[in-house]
């Protein structure tokens, strides 16, 4: 690998995403990456928290249902429970109702629908979370 490759690998955001249809998780993982993110992806919850363990990410995207309907959640407590702080977010391909709020003001919904939109929602959370890491007294 080039040395000019090799530092821009470096620079790109590191993103989990968390969905267990496969079409959704390798379409929104092609558009991150296009969007120049890198991408890890798991098709469960239980994968998604093993890549937690393993691995530091900016960004935790999940689908809410996966193989139980607040699998989602979990995948994003765990997120939460790391040192580092990643950003997270839910991810839905299906339009969301008034009922699929989302849990914690936290926590936000993103509807991948409208792809600028949707990689700007992204770099707004991975922004949002670099100030806030920026802002933190030193322990």
């Amino acid at each position: 690998m080039s040395k000019k490759r090799r530092g821009r690998n470096l620079r790109m955001a590191r993103v989990l995403l968390a969905d267990d249809n496969p079409t959704s998780r390798l379409t929104l993982q092609t558009v991150l990456e296009a969007g120049g993110y890198r991408v890890d992806s798991a098709a469960s919850a239980a994968e998604a928290v093993g890549l937690l363990d393993q691995a530091e990410y900016q960004l935790v995207l999940s689908e809410l249902a996966m193989e139980s309907p607040e699998a989602g959640l979990k995948v994003l407590a765990h997120a939460r429970m790391k040192d580092y702080r990643p950003a997270t977010a839910l991810v839905t391909a299906w339009h969301a109702g008034p009922e699929s709020k989302p849990s914690q003001e936290t926590d936000v919904l993103i509807e991948p629908e409208d792809l600028p939109e949707l990689l700007g929602k992204i770099a707004m959370l991975i922004s949002t979370r670099a100030s806030r890491r920026a802002t933190r007294p030193v322990k």
